[in-house]
C-alpha cells in the first residue's frame, strides 16, 4: 500500500518530506502535486524506476518525460541553453511551463527522446515540491499524472493512492492542484534562429514569453 503523507501546503513537515525523499532514494514512484497538476515522479538515474513510470502512464521512450528543477541554475546543468533562450527561461520560471530543450550528458540516454536527444524541463511554482526537491537535493523526473486511456490529469490525492496504491509508493496530498497541464513550448529552433514552438497551450500564458 502506497504511503500517504498529508503536508501544509505553505509549511511542509520536514518530517514527512524526507520519508518521501528516503522512498524516492530506495528507486520508488511518489505522486507529488504541482503547480499545474499531480505528477509522477522518480530518481533520475534509476532505470527500473524510470521504466516504471512509463509502465504506469503506458507512454513509450518518444514521450517527453520531464525533470522537475529547483531553479534555473540547475535546469541549466541539463540542457544546453543560449543567452536567447536563458532569456525565455527567465521570463516564465517558477512557473506552470515546461521547456523542450537539448540534454546534457547529465541526463541519461534513456529517459531523453531517442531520435531529438531533447527533454522537457522545468521549474514549478510549488512550495511543497520545491522543498522536496531541495530535500533530494538534485532534479526528479516526471510525468503528468494521466491514467491509461483518459486525458485529465487526476488531481485528487486519496483518488491517486486508491488507483495507484499497488504500482505507486507514497503520495504527497498538500491539496488539490489547479489541475491544468503546463504550456509546453519546444525551445530547440532558437538554436537555429528559428521561433520557439508552442507545443501545447496550457496554464502558463503565452503572453509572459512574448508568443
Amino acid at each position: 500500500m502506497a504511503q500517504y503523507f498529508e503536508v501544509h501546503p505553505e509549511n511542509p513537515q520536514q518530517r514527512l518530506l524526507k520519508q518521501a525523499v528516503t522512498l524516492l532514494e530506495r528507486g520508488e514512484i511518489i505522486a507529488v502535486p504541482t503547480d499545474s497538476s499531480y505528477a509522477l515522479a522518480c530518481h533520475l538515474d534509476d532505470k527500473d524506476a524510470v521504466d516504471q513510470l512509463r509502465r504506469i502512464r503506458q507512454v513509450d521512450e518518444k514521450h517527453h518525460l520531464t525533470l522537475l528543477c529547483r531553479d534555473l541554475s540547475e535546469l541549466a546543468n541539463y540542457a544546453r541553453v543560449d543567452n536567447k533562450q536563458y532569456r525565455l527561461l527567465k521570463a516564465a520560471t517558477p512557473g506552470p511551463y515546461t521547456f523542450l530543450l537539448e540534454a546534457t550528458k547529465e541526463v541519461p540516454r534513456r529517459v531523453s527522446h531517442p531520435q531529438r536527444k531533447t527533454i522537457g524541463l522545468r521549474v514549478p511554482d510549488h512550495k511543497v515540491l520545491l522543498e522536496l526537491l531541495s530535500l533530494h537535493g538534485a532534479p526528479l523526473l516526471a510525468t503528468t499524472l494521466i491514467a491509461p486511456g483518459e486525458t485529465e490529469a487526476l488531481n485528487d490525492a486519496q483518488i491517486i493512492r486508491e488507483r495507484f496504491e499497488k504500482q505507486i509508493a507514497g503520495v504527497i496530498d498538500a491539496g488539490a492542484c489547479p489541475s491544468q497541464p503546463t504550456t509546453v513550448v519546444d525551445l530547440t529552433p532558437m538554436g537555429t534562429g528559428d521561433e520557439p514552438v508552442v507545443v501545447r497551450q496550457g496554464r502558463g500564458a503565452l503572453a509572459v514569453l512574448g508568443l
